[in-house]
């Protein structure tokens, strides 16, 4: 009776733990094409959910809904997820999370030039104070290496009609 009442113990203890361990990762990945953090374009809010948590706070001026995971409360450093009919359009980083790389090893903070020498051809997009390096796709979703000042600021992964500059 005791090894089921422990094995009981660690599931109802794995349940409780679960939601509090979902947040945007600290080392987030950026599979060109594929996926951004470990979420995919087209995700419903419920995988959305189920990969960062409802620890979320919400952009009261933007349309279409987007969310804003934060590592810590109120700082800046996270990322960003746009949702149209539930459904996830966009997701980005937020301000420059150091350990966030592609799956080309390319880190924040790093310059500018490591993205092409990894990932060729891109497209520059000028925002205003920084640039959008759009990587070359076979598909519609579009990733974004976002550059500030000659650096590595960040990442994007686009679908559909979702704008390049955040």
């Amino acid at each position: 009776m005791r090894p089921l009442a422990l094995l009981l113990a660690g599931v109802v203890g794995a349940i409780v733990s679960a939601p509090a361990a979902a947040a945007p990762p600290d080392a987030g990945v950026l599979v060109p094409g594929i996926s951004l953090g470990g979420v995919r374009i087209g995700s419903t809010t419920t995988a959305l959910e189920r990969a960062w948590g409802t620890g979320y706070g919400r952009c009261r001026g933007c349309r279409p809904e987007t969310r804003y995971y934060n590592r810590v409360a109120f700082a800046p450093e996270g990322a960003g997820v746009e949702l149209r009919g539930g459904r996830v359009v966009a997701v980005f980083t937020l301000w420059a999370p150091r350990k966030w790389h592609t799956s080309r090893n390319v880190y924040v903070g790093e310059p500018e030039r490591r993205v092409r020498t990894a990932h060729g051809t891109v497209r520059r997009h000028a925002c205003h104070g920084y640039d959008g390096l759009v990587l070359a796709s076979a598909g519609a979703v579009r990733s974004v290496v976002y550059v500030v000042d000659g650096k590595i600021w960040g990442f994007g992964l686009l679908g559909g009609g979702a704008a390049v500059c955040r």
